[in-house]
């Protein structure tokens, strides 16, 4: 990287907001303290902040509210993608000096293209999922095993994801799992930079627990098919314990997956749902439990692992390499429920 090359980073999430959000918050803030930041984009800057630049789709939420589109998320999530990028394409300035693009997967080739056209130096990804072709994959078994909710990934996205990945000189990616699953593609392997999110340092573990003899499960992200979440219920329901509390922190987008949810509740009192901040969950859980079908490096994943919870991963979850079996936790066949519960039986304290 030259030493007067600039970055211009763009994302659809608010910094720091979500997944997704700190993952681009991570750059942004890296380019930053090496002086590289010229500026970036997303619906929701940093507070006060001269190089965040606000970009908003008014058009799409009224789409969501009130016409069909509300029943495809694949197409939802396509056309917020694609007017994001349309429009961060038109503010990009021409560049006086080096300078670097960098976006998100399925998000990003508008703007590839322009900057292209300006003379950038450089264009980057930074991966949000694993390889396109295998988050299809994976969805399309999570779908076909609970056809609860449709697929957020259409595609048309899937299209221009491919076609950014052929304009990229660069693609980041936070996990051995996604690496890996470029490389089986045939991407090139010198085009990938591995890349490592620190989690908030907020999240420690804490100075002490419950000692109340509540088995407490706990589970932080999206409440989906593609999360897994079906699973995790399906599992918890065989675990035949009184003491035992399943806690779901966070949101569905879907109706299909809210009825889901409201069944699953009714049906079992020990399961409940906690939007807002992980961190009083995740300090007095004693398991953490990422189901997902597909996951890059879910930051909840690593919230958990930095709070000192033993943690039950799949085997399509990126944080899985951070499990040591015997010590930290244990990694199950992705949605399989009967290994599932079996992991939550044998790591279930004073066990009749």
């Amino acid at each position: 990287m030259a030493a007067d090359e600039k970055i211009i980073i763009a994302c659809t999430a608010p910094h720091h907001g979500g997944g997704l959000g700190q993952h681009f918050s991570y750059f942004v803030e890296l380019a930053r303290s090496q002086g590289k930041l010229l500026s970036y984009f997303t619906p929701r800057p940093k507070p006060q902040d001269a190089a965040g630049v606000r970009v908003v789709d008014a058009v799409t939420p009224w789409l969501m509210r009130y016409t069909p589109l509300r029943f495809y998320p694949g197409a939802i999530s396509h056309r917020i993608n694609e007017q994001f990028d349309k429009a961060v394409a038109k503010l990009l300035p021409r560049p006086e000096s080096a300078c670097v693009f960098m976006g998100f997967n399925g998000q990003a080739l508008r703007c590839f293209q322009r900057a292209r056209d300006l003379g950038y130096s450089r264009l980057e990804i930074i991966a949000g999922n694993s390889h396109v072709l295998n988050v299809r994959r994976q969805h399309e078994l999570a779908f076909k095993a609970y056809p609860i909710e449709k697929s957020w990934l259409s595609s048309a996205q899937v299209k221009k994801t491919l076609r950014e990945y052929e304009m990229a000189d660069v693609i980041h990616v936070p996990s051995e799992y996604t690496r890996q699953t470029f490389l089986k593609e045939g991407f090139p392997q010198q085009r990938l930079s591995r890349i490592h999110y620190p989690p908030d340092p907020r999240f420690v573990p804490p100075a002490r627990k419950p000692a109340d003899g509540v088995f407490r499960i706990v589970y932080c992200g999206t409440l989906s098919v593609f999360k897994g979440v079906p699973v995790l219920i399906e599992a918890f329901g065989k675990l035949r314990d009184s003491r035992a509390r399943l806690t779901l922190v966070g949101g569905s987008g879907t109706r299909g997956m809210r009825r889901y949810l409201e069944r699953a509740l009714a049906a079992d009192p020990r399961i409940q749902i906690k939007p807002g901040d992980p961190l009083p969950h995740l300090q007095q859980a004693d398991v953490y439990v990422h189901p997902s079908y597909e996951d890059n490096l879910p930051y909840a994943a690593a919230e958990a692992h930095a709070c000192g919870l033993t943690m039950i991963l799949t085997e399509n979850t990126g944080m899985k390499e951070f499990i040591r079996p015997g010590e930290n936790g244990l990694v199950v066949p992705t949605g399989n429920v009967d290994a599932l519960y079996q992991s939550l039986q044998a790591l279930r304290p004073n066990q009749p």
